[in-house]
């Protein structure tokens, strides 16, 4: 597995707070930032499925996913990292521009899964959606995407994946081998639980406003585990520890101490 990589261009991207970027206009195409109410795509969330590249067709991992804002432009997850593009909108017809992704090391079959992603998700596609299903070709028919419709997840009650550490202007992704294990789930009774990256926890917790408070320190299970688990571990044990700003965008939660210090997680399914 590749060593994963600090990030640091693109935290406004695991935040979900990019900004719109213009598109070259052709004859007739519709303004960068825009879209045309042929296809009703605006302010949509939707599970990736599948893809089709060159005719071969590949399933998706379970947490790939694209989201196309209201200001012309489309994010999501393949599966490991985060993507950006540009999008316009005439007709029937998307037409795509990737512009940006982390670099995230991931494993061999992910990152061949991304490739693919990446390649069918650009250029112009044609767009079908019927109920709760959407999918893109393209002109040829040869590359595609397949997408189901993704409802959001609550603040409570969800269990959170944590996929990556943030720290001021910077975001990185968990320790190589920290073996993905840390997750959490506030729950209605007021209780937080979940997992560290070695040991279980568990505290009490309350939210106000923007304001989440976990009111520690939290008990938690004496295993010992790897250093990259335990390196982990450290770190949200020290976070989890009185107030934090919380951030939640449909499947996407930002929890960040008064420091700006910090970690992404993602709803599960």
């Amino acid at each position: 597995m590749p060593k994963p990589r600090v990030l640091a261009a693109l935290v406004p991207l695991l935040l979900l707070t990019a900004t719109a970027c213009g598109t070259e206009q052709g004859p007739g195409a519709a303004p960068a930032g825009t879209v045309d109410p042929g296809l009703p795509v605006s302010g949509t969330h939707w599970s990736i499925k599948a893809v089709t590249v060159d005719g071969r067709r590949s399933t998706a991992p379970t947490d790939a996913r694209v989201e196309f804002k209201e200001n012309g432009r489309a994010q999501g997850n393949t599966g490991c990292n985060h993507f950006g593009a540009t999008v316009a909108v005439k007709g029937d017809t998307l037409t795509v521009t990737p512009q940006e992704i982390t670099e995230i090391g991931c494993p061999a079959d992910r990152q061949r899964f991304e490739k693919e992603l990446i390649k069918a998700f650009s250029g112009p596609l044609k767009g079908t959606i019927k109920g709760e299903r959407f999918t893109l070709a393209s002109t040829d028919g040869r590359n595609g995407l397949e997408l189901t419709s993704e409802p959001g997840a609550p603040l409570r009650g969800t269990t959170w994946k944590v996929d990556s550490l943030v720290s001021g202007g910077t975001a990185a992704s968990l320790p190589a081998g920290s073996g993905g294990k840390a997750r959490f789930v506030l729950g209605e009774d007021g209780k937080v639980t979940g997992n560290l990256g070695c040991n279980n926890f568990a505290a009490t917790a309350r939210t106000e406003g923007t304001t989440l408070t976990v009111e520690g320190p939290a008990a938690t299970t004496r295993m010992m585990c790897t250093s990259p688990q335990m390196e982990l571990e450290t770190k949200l044990y020290e976070l989890l520890d009185g107030p934090l700003t919380y951030r939640l965008d449909h499947r996407t939660l930002t929890l960040t101490d008064p420091s700006g210090e910090g970690l992404t997680a993602t709803a599960e399914r």
